[in-house]
């Protein structure tokens, strides 16, 4: 009889479904480290993205990730981020364009220049050389937050060698309206966090409206290697603000441009996207309904959509 051969099957099978996700939690409690790792490499391999580094002048080496062909796509990610920010939207962008994802100096794997300066212009300079050891030519430009920013000037000092810009959330804009981040600083000073991993699971609370699952012993993980490279950060942070805003570099910049907003960002007003988008006379703006600061880590399907519609129209437009 068939039957009872197919009641120990499903037994097995049930068996064997328990015990990884038996072994699956004893990983993510007992070796967070390794077992989130694990899990990037595997969304990186899932994404046709491909670990690589260039070194630049000074010796500086930037590590980044490549996959896909077509016209080269540079995404640059935010403030206390790293190129894997980028890693689940691309999964959908590598089939239509060469993308690039490097490490902003100063943060993930890239070098971090000993006595450097980490403005804008100086990571808009290493970047355009990175750009141009890879012989990419001119490249379309995607950036989050302070990646937006980097991107934003880099098109402005070098209008003829970017083809495009997609900023998401982008920040360095001076007159931008207060965000319920800068209220929570100033709360923070009056009211420090009990440690740093209090602080650190607020400022991830103000990050994402609608966040992928991350476990707990994970994210305390990620928020431990955050603290490693605090000094440096708050070099950065010096550095970035000694400098004006950005309104008057972009104002009139005719780059083709789709500005994506969350509408539940926390940390930079949505005000802003009307901001920029008064400043640049070819630029569009789409609000994302449910997103806060990263939409393409909270919706990476509809952010991929979006953007892929953007450049079917640049093209139609040749």
């Amino acid at each position: 009889m068939p039957r009872p051969k197919l009641m120990r099957s499903a037994k097995v099978l049930a068996l064997l479904i328990a015990c990884l996700a038996t072994t699956a939690l004893a990983c993510v409690y007992l070796a967070p480290g390794a077992t989130t790792r694990f899990f990037i490499d595997a969304e990186r391999w899932h994404a046709g993205l491909t670990r690589k580094e260039v070194v630049i002048g000074g010796g500086i080496h930037m590590v980044y990730l490549e996959g896909g062909q077509g016209e080269p796509l540079v995404l640059l990610h935010g403030f206390s981020d790293d190129k894997d920010n980028f890693v689940f939207v691309s999964r959908e962008l590598v089939h239509h364009f060469h993308v690039i994802i490097p490490d902003i100096n100063g943060f993930g794997e890239s070098t971090r220049p000993q006595g450097g300066h980490y403005g804008i212009d100086a990571q808009v300079s290493r970047l355009r050389e990175m750009v141009k050891a890879l012989g990419l030519g001119a490249v379309h430009l995607g950036g989050s937050s302070m990646g937006g920013q980097i991107a934003m000037v880099y098109a402005a000092s070098h209008p003829d060698e970017v083809s495009s810009l997609w900023l998401l959330d982008a920040g360095g804009m001076a007159t931008a309206p207060q965000s319920d981040m800068s209220r929570m600083e100033a709360e923070r000073k009056a009211h420090p966090p009990a440690n740093k991993r209090e602080a650190f699971d607020q400022e991830a609370d103000m990050a994402m409206s609608d966040p992928p699952f991350i476990p707990k012993p994970m994210m305390d993980y990620i928020g431990a290697q955050r603290d490693l490279n605090k000094a440096t950060e708050a070099q950065v942070a010096h550095d970035l603000a000694q400098e004006t805003g950005v309104e008057s570099r972009i104002k009139g910049l005719a780059t083709p441009t789709l500005i994506v907003w969350g509408a539940q960002d926390h940390m930079i007003n949505p005000a802003t996207a009307a901001l920029i988008h008064q400043l640049m006379p070819n630029s569009r703006v789409i609000m994302m309904q449910g997103a806060g600061h990263l939409p393409m880590l909270e919706q990476p399907e509809q952010s991929a959509a979006d953007y892929l519609q953007f450049r079917a129209t640049l093209t139609a437009a040749k």
